[in-house]
């Protein structure tokens, strides 16, 4: 028997160029709607000069393994699908408490009034495809993975590299993780 899928993603900050195609991306095979996004760009710098150092970050939905996002929706909108997050619009009120739940700040109120953020394109992922933004990243900075994969292919992506993941202090256990381009793991 096949182990369940556990999907998240590993992003290389060090090809990143900060060209926004993932967010593009995800605006048209998502229709989201102008002013809203549900993954952004981040462009970070550190040092004084003339030592300076920048990462570039695509960043989104953490997809935790432990959601406050799931645990305080009083409707069961917010839920975990193959070790994805996802929001059933039909059932959610948009009371917010999902929002403030949420250490990312990755959700929005849609303007049909339910809550939105990224699902990882759990409606490709489901048909065998890649997530938008992977699929158009010029530089193959994101990257989709299994973790269940036997393969191991999130493994030797991050192997004997600097790598961190965002706000771990929040107990969430997200399954975004970075390969640092500063060589200083994030906050």
């Amino acid at each position: 028997m096949a182990k369940q899928k556990n999907y998240g993603m590993v992003i290389d900050t060090r090809v990143c160029v900060a060209c926004s195609a993932c967010v593009y991306a995800c605006k048209s095979e998502n229709a989201v709607p102008e002013g809203f996004c549900r993954d952004w760009v981040v462009q970070e710098t550190e040092g004084a000069y003339p030592r300076l150092r920048m990462e570039n970050r695509s960043e989104r939905c953490q997809h935790c393994a432990n959601a406050p996002c799931v645990t305080y929706c009083p409707t069961g909108a917010s839920h975990y699908s193959d070790g994805t997050v996802q929001v059933n619009s039909s059932r959610c009120t948009g009371c917010k408490a999902c929002l403030a739940a949420c250490p990312y700040d990755a959700r929005y109120v849609h303007p049909d009034g339910y809550v939105d953020k990224c699902s990882l394109c759990k409606h490709r992922l489901d048909e065998g495809l890649d997530t938008a933004c992977a699929s158009v990243c010029p530089t193959a900075s994101l990257n989709l993975v299994d973790y269940n994969d036997p393969e191991g292919k999130a493994e030797k992506m991050m192997a004997g590299k600097e790598v961190y993941r965002q706000k771990e202090h929040a107990g969430t256990n997200p399954s975004l993780y970075w390969i640092s381009a500063s060589n200083k793991p994030g906050a």
